[in-house]
């Protein structure tokens, strides 16, 4: 059976989302791919604390200087943006 792959919608908590709309337009698609590809595979960034064994749905999602947290919620099938840091 072929099909698309199941992607994981992501929401954006109020302070990045001001982040997001304040960065420069490069930067908001840089994020908007970042956030495309974490969709698709939300365990495949890293752990955002790796010493913690409870801790293993909160990830970074990083390229370059841009780095977007966020929580895997299991229960509602999306991702929750914690946060959005842009370096640049």
């Amino acid at each position: 059976m072929t099909g698309s792959p199941i992607t994981w919608p992501a929401r954006l908590s109020p302070k990045a989302a001001k982040v997001l709309a304040d960065l420069p337009d490069h930067a908001q698609q840089t994020a908007r791919d970042v956030l495309d590809i974490a969709s698709r595979t939300p365990w495949g960034w890293p752990q955002w604390d790796t010493t913690d064994p409870d801790g293993e749905d909160l990830r970074t999602a990083a390229i370059g200087p841009l780095t977007c947290v966020y929580w895997i919620n299991r229960a509602a099938g999306r991702l929750h943006v914690i946060d959005i840091a842009w370096l640049g």
